[in-house]
């Protein structure tokens, strides 16, 4: 009798154990099983499952070594415990509090901007829209980036903050965590791909509960950039362009696979150091520059100059280059928020579109006659 009950509880035992190593592996299995949602963006990964989404910032800033994956939770979404030692926020959230003008766009693309309750040094901000949600005090100064005013946030208890970080050493950051507060880091920065950036709206989409509406509209973007795209490709005509200005007596004009060099690259402008090795600016002396670029036929994005006057007022050289003298020179400076802050450096990231655009109608006009920029004017 005995050996019969042992017999028993050990058959009982080897069914138990296979049955949690089963599920142990359906629960791997599962996890694993959904594909990433996003397409271009390399630093952001969605996977959404019944009841939460996983997403993981694989590239929250350069050279970053390790990124941050958050689950967003449904409301009665069950987590597998191998999930349970991530950051967990409940979705749909209500309130934010951003620190990026970057970030704006994707709220009032979403219709969700009246959820912004917070924000650093607010006169940065360019939309009319948020604007008017400023004036009328429903949104509140934060401190800035690097130092935000803890006290204050602890205080409005948002349902998220979404920030940015340059490295890992962010004590402000640490102590909002500590505090108890949802801190989500977006890498939207790093991108360089004109679409990658763009494609971060589904980060807040996911936030939101509102991945459908956010694919949508990423959709949108896309269509119209590959578009744009097929239609510059129809000239044969590559116009040389010069770009940058000087900064501390050096110039400094993007590098080759920089985001902006990439918009010349699809625009089919034959940009003059799209050869350089890098993401950011590269640095040269003016007599370097103007070797290479003074009969360059156009020149975009000359700084933060709104006219050629200020342009030759700031250095009497810049008047020695062909595209200036020519009246080419053409600049994102000139549209600005009520407060001074350049749209361009709110909006353009979320709308390549027409970037490119822009950029197909400065070049190769022929193609585009009845387009009007939106972010590029020639300066007069």
């Amino acid at each position: 009798m005995k050996s019969n009950i042992l017999y028993f509880f050990a058959i009982f035992s080897l069914l138990f154990l296979f049955g949690c190593l089963q599920n142990n592996a359906n629960e791997k299995t599962k996890i694993s099983a959904v594909a990433n949602s996003v397409k271009y963006a390399k630093g952001l990964e969605l996977y959404h499952y019944k009841g939460y989404t996983v997403m993981k910032v694989t590239k929250p800033w350069p050279e970053a070594t390790a990124g941050f994956t958050y689950i967003l939770k449904e409301k009665n979404g069950v987590l597998p415990d191998s999930l349970k030692q991530y950051s967990m926020i409940s979705v749909p959230i209500q309130s934010i509090v951003v620190t990026s003008t970057t970030h704006i766009p994707a709220l009032e693309m979403l219709g969700v901007e009246n959820t912004l309750i917070g924000f650093p040094s607010t006169n940065f901000i360019s939309s009319t829209k948020t604007r008017k949600r400023i004036e009328n005090g429903k949104v509140r100064e934060v401190g800035v980036n690097e130092s935000l005013n803890t006290e204050v946030l602890i205080d409005m208890k948002p349902d998220a903050i979404v920030t940015f970080g340059i490295n890992n050493n962010n004590s402000t950051i640490d102590n909002l965590k500590k505090s108890g507060l949802n801190v989500l880091i977006n890498g939207d920065w790093t991108e360089q791909s004109p679409l990658g950036k763009a494609e971060w709206i589904k980060f807040f989409g996911a936030l939101y509960g509102l991945d459908t509406k956010a694919n949508t509209l990423f959709t949108s973007i896309e269509t119209n950039y590959n578009n744009a795209l097929a239609l510059a490709n129809k000239t044969t005509i590559s116009p040389t362009v010069l770009s940058g200005a000087i900064y501390q007596d050096q110039w400094y004009v993007p590098q080759g696979q920089s985001w902006a060099s990439l918009f010349l690259k699809d625009a089919k402008a034959n940009y003059l150091w799209k050869e350089s090795k890098g993401f950011g600016s590269l640095s040269l002396p003016f007599e370097k520059v103007f070797e290479k670029g003074q009969n360059a036929e156009f020149w975009v994005a000359p700084g933060d100059f709104s006219s050629l006057k200020q342009m030759s007022d700031s250095n009497i050289h810049y008047a020695e280059f062909a595209s200036f003298k020519n009246k080419k020179v053409y600049s994102y400076a000139v549209n600005k928020g009520a407060k001074g802050g350049i749209i361009y450096f709110e909006l353009a990231s979320a709308r390549p579109d027409l970037v490119l655009k822009d950029l197909i109608k400065i070049f190769h006009p022929e193609l585009l006659p009845k387009y009007s920029p939106f972010f590029f004017i020639k300066l007069e």
